[in-house]
């Protein structure tokens, strides 16, 4: 049965509506999922695909429906894909890491078991930055990720695998993790909606650690109601995480969205010196279209906006250079084969495995807290956190939303900021924010630069546990 032209556009519902009328079967449409895969395979989305499974799993699925459409779960006809740091019983995961090639994991991670129970279809696992390190995709064991816009660029980080996922149709939603932006930034340059959810508000039970008090799973999709479906799904406490939210997630759209709402944005966000004037312009635009529509649009001032990228990347860095010490090559990871002494094991397995920017990140987070520095650095940027959060605290008792742009850039060249870390770091100063925060934030797309073709994103971030309000708020670029 062929499937409808337009499928990789369809919402849920539609694809369920579809089902239920016979216009498609769910094993078609896996088939057809698989098949847009494998047609852009070139732009290196997939680490691998699971695709035996995703078919085997999809006539179960139907027959299971054509016994009794009722008994079917939420997620009944979404496929899903899952990022390289989320593991699932019996199937690879390695975080893009050769520390970790050929690992196999022994369990599903919460996310996966709740992805599985409400009869979603996991089609594969996306190519990613190792260890989630990273904003273009480009660091990978796998080799980077490329925009399906413009090959030639990259696609953001670190989940740009999961966004192409969605970008070239071979998915209804991608599952990804966002440290300081790696969800959202991967979805504005992509042109598709990703979601942040708070702090806690999705377990990181099976989530490979890259900074735990930051890493957060989220969401890339097409359709916000997807989303918030997929978040009632997966979101919500859990036994193996005590860092999990209580707080109940509601699946009602919140009532009176469409009133006038009080909307802020920091100075920062129109007037930094690395703002591309073309977002910038873009965004100017849609402040002026809310305004226009009556809602009210307040600047704010932001007197630490230089301190919130330093902040961040000393804090995680720190994380991560405790998360990755358990892969010395003795008790998880590769260990190499020319070791002759225990400290020869430690460094050739750490060198050998782990690539230069992971390496990096180690080296730094040991600096930062060494005893000699530890003040100067690490306690400085955990006051800058302080500060970020009782502020956003403020802030969000006086609006509704906060908006930013995502990223201060386009899409840039894949390799064209190889010898210039720093600036792919400050990609990051309008996403960081929210993580720093923990509250929940939200990239929609915005506009298209008419010359490139290439998608822009805007942010709206809101107080924690307000992911319904984000997710409901679609109006917004229309």
């Amino acid at each position: 049965m062929a499937v409808p032209e337009n499928i990789a556009h369809f919402s849920l519902p539609q694809i369920q509506e579809s089902i239920r009328s016979g216009d498609l079967t769910l094993p078609g449409l896996v088939d057809h999922y698989l098949e847009n895969a494998i047609a852009h395979q070139d732009l290196n989305a997939y680490v691998e695909l699971f695709s035996a499974e995703a078919q085997n799993r999809a006539i179960a699925l139907q027959e299971k429906y054509a016994t009794d459409p009722a008994s079917v779960g939420l997620l009944f006809g979404a496929v899903v894909s899952i990022k390289d740091n989320i593991c699932y019983a019996g199937h690879q995961v390695s975080a893009a890491s050769r520390i970790l090639e050929g690992f196999e994991s022994l369990y599903s991670a919460t996310v996966v078991e709740r992805l599985l129970a409400a009869d979603a279809i996991i089609i594969g696992r996306t190519n990613c930055d190792e260890f989630a390190m990273g904003s273009a995709s480009e660091h990978s064991i796998y080799g980077p990720v490329k925009n399906a816009d413009d090959p030639t660029r990259v696609p953001g980080g670190s989940s740009g695998g999961t966004a192409v996922s969605v970008q070239i149709g071979s998915c209804l939603i991608g599952i990804g993790s966002d440290t300081g932006g790696s969800v959202r930034q991967p979805a504005a340059f992509c042109g598709l909606a990703g979601l942040k959810p708070g702090y806690g508000r999705i377990s990181r039970h099976g989530l490979l650690a890259y900074a735990s008090s930051f890493d957060q799973i989220g969401m890339i999709g097409r359709h916000l109601p997807d989303l918030a479906t997929c978040l009632s799904v997966i979101g919500g406490p859990d036994a193996y995480d005590m860092t999990a939210s209580q707080e109940d997630i509601p699946v009602e759209i919140e009532s009176e969205l469409t009133e006038k709402k009080r909307f802020c944005y920091f100075d920062f966000c129109v007037d930094h010196p690395g703002l591309d004037p073309i977002v910038q312009a873009a965004f100017r635009r849609k402040l002026e279209a809310l305004k226009s529509a009556g809602h009210v649009v307040e600047q704010v001032k932001f007197p630490w906006s230089a301190y919130l990228v330093p902040a961040y990347y000393v804090l995680t860095t720190a994380e991560a250079s405790s998360n990755l010490s358990r892969y010395d090559g003795i008790r998880f990871g590769r260990r190499s084969p020319e070791a002759q002494t225990v400290e020869e094991v430690y460094t050739r397995s750490r060198t050998e495995g782990f690539g230069a920017e992971v390496q990096k990140r180690i080296l730094l987070g040991t600096f930062v807290l060494s005893a000699g520095y530890y003040d100067a650095y690490y306690s400085q940027a955990q006051k800058m956190r302080r500060i970020v959060s009782e502020f956003n605290q403020e802030l969000m008792q006086q609006y509704d939303f906060l908006l930013a742009p995502t990223s201060p850039v386009l899409p840039w060249k894949i390799g064209e900021k190889d010898q210039d870390p720093i600036a792919v770091y400050l990609s990051d100063i309008y996403t960081v924010y929210a993580n720093l925060a923990g509250i929940p934030a939200l990239s929609i797309p915005l506009e298209r630069d008419p010359k490139s073709g290439l998608s822009i994103g805007i942010q709206v971030m809101a107080a924690n546990f307000r992911e319904n309000a984000l997710l409901h708020l679609d109006w917004i670029v229309h």
